[in-house]
């Protein structure tokens, strides 16, 4: 699990810089790297998912200890 996090944590820090670019230069640096608009869609649906990936930890810490969460660990009640 620490490496999935790892690599969701660098799309996620990617992504962002790739808004601050949009919103300080309007340049679409994913958009232009890869050329389609398709190809464009999909990196920023992966980005999106590791999004969603990294917000588990978040919603699991009300119920688990933070450590736990962290780790994405799921307890079977």
């Amino acid at each position: 699990m620490r490496i999935t996090n790892l690599v969701t944590l660098a799309l996620i820090i990617l992504g962002g810089l790739n808004w601050l670019s949009m919103g300080v230069a309007g340049f679409d640096i994913i958009g232009t790297a890869l050329g389609g608009a398709m190809l464009a869609r999909l990196a920023y649906v992966v980005i999106g998912l590791a999004a969603v990936w990294q917000l588990m930890p978040g919603f699991q810490s009300f119920t688990l200890g933070e450590v736990d969460a962290e780790r994405h660990i799921h307890h079977h009640s």
